[in-house]
């Protein structure tokens, strides 16, 4: 519907003027409160958002880390477990009776006398 215009001459005085300024003072101080709100909302989203980046950024990396993490406790065990074999080789090398057992099966290593007949382990053809 609009406003209506005002067809009643408005009556100056000293009360009038005062009541105008005191309007428009309300006016003013209503319209200063509306652009703080407004500043403080947007700094407010601008402070979530931001935070809100950071915090996926963060789990982002620490997602990755836990993946790394893992991978290396992953080879780490099995560098573990590839030490243990290998110490316990080691151990196994000490022995003078193993060391001329693997020499006879892996290089043919004979002693005096000894003759070495290599069997073939295909099934025979009969």
């Amino acid at each position: 519907m609009g406003r209506h215009q005002q067809k009643v001459a408005r009556f100056r005085s000293k009360t009038m003027d005062q009541y105008d300024i005191k309007q428009e003072r309300a006016r003013r101080k209503k319209q200063r409160l509306r652009r703080r709100l407004i500043l403080f909302a947007v700094l407010a989203l601008v402070t979530f958002s931001t935070v809100f980046s950071y915090h996926r950024n963060q789990r982002a990396i620490h997602a990755e880390k836990v993946a790394e993490y893992e991978a290396l406790k992953n080879q780490m065990v099995q560098l573990e477990g590839e030490a243990r074999s290998l110490s316990e080789e080691i151990s196994l090398l000490e022995d003078e009776s193993y060391v001329l057992r693997i020499a006879k099966t892996n290089y043919f290593f004979t002693e005096e006398g000894e003759i070495v007949f290599k069997l073939t382990e295909e099934d025979p053809a009969y």
